[in-house]
């Protein structure tokens, strides 16, 4: 198998197997691009896919479809964090729009859910413990973000140590518990170009946080504009069905 960008990559089990691995798949372009990656890599994938009381069913479809085309092993868990509320992307908070890109690296939006990969990634966990996988791939991304804290590096390191602490794996396992964003430090440009080398369908994907009846994008909130961007960065145009003309190249 090829190993694109991904040091260290699979580790086989004893039977000489393809060794599982646990990817979080919201049905957008990051995690879609991950899922190409890890999958290439030669991992035995199990998709985690959260329907968490968010503000639309199009992102848990277009993750159902992304995870039967790779073959990998779907996981719809349901969570319902809209009774916790405290995001545009759970309440009825108005989703902003048309916002500089220059203002999506300060400050925390309202479209930050609280929490909301820590809940994710120790689901994960959980699941990783029952698969025996020791690898966890998470899609985040910490140079195009969208000011959430989740997102870091730092948050990375710090959960990787939790996950070691906190299992049986962990502390009493033959190998450690790796929490994988081999995405985190690139731009969306470079995700993109990463994915047109892997043969993406970015079609498939859905990344708007306030799209139409039908999943067309809106074209204007803060997801929007930098997956937009991220396209006319790399030359290409972006198949995402829009409500309106997109900025994209044609």
């Amino acid at each position: 198998m090829v190993d694109i960008d991904l040091p260290n990559g699979p580790r086989e089990t004893r039977d000489g197997n393809a060794a599982a691995a646990i990817i979080l798949l919201s049905g957008g372009l990051d995690s879609t691009t991950l899922l190409a990656q890890v999958t290439r890599a030669g991992y035995r994938v199990v998709a985690l896919t959260f329907r968490y009381g968010q503000r639309h069913r199009h992102e848990v479809a277009a993750a159902t479809r992304i995870a039967a085309a790779y073959g990998a092993t779907h996981r719809i868990v349901d969570i319902d964090l809209r009774a916790i509320g405290g995001s545009a992307l759970t309440t009825d908070i108005e989703v902003p729009k048309d916002r500089p890109v220059a203002a999506m690296t300060t400050g925390i939006p309202v479209t930050y859910v609280p929490a909301r990969n820590t809940i994710f990634l120790s689901y994960a966990l959980a699941w990783a413990e029952v698969e025996g996988a020791h690898d966890i791939f998470i899609g985040v991304n910490a140079i195009d973000w969208s000011g959430y804290p989740d997102c870091r590096p730092e948050f990375i390191s710090a959960f990787e140590r939790v996950a070691n602490l906190a299992t049986r794996a962990g502390v009493g396992g033959t190998a450690p518990i790796r929490i994988r964003a081999p995405l985190i430090g690139m731009t969306k440009r470079d995700i993109i170009m990463l994915g047109r080398a892997l043969g993406v369908d970015y079609g498939m994907t859905t990344s708007c946080y306030d799209p139409d009846p039908a999943g067309a994008a809106c074209g204007r909130c803060d997801a929007c504009q930098l997956r937009q961007k991220g396209f006319r960065e790399a030359e290409l145009t972006d198949p995402a069905p829009y409500q309106h003309a997109t900025l994209t190249p044609p």
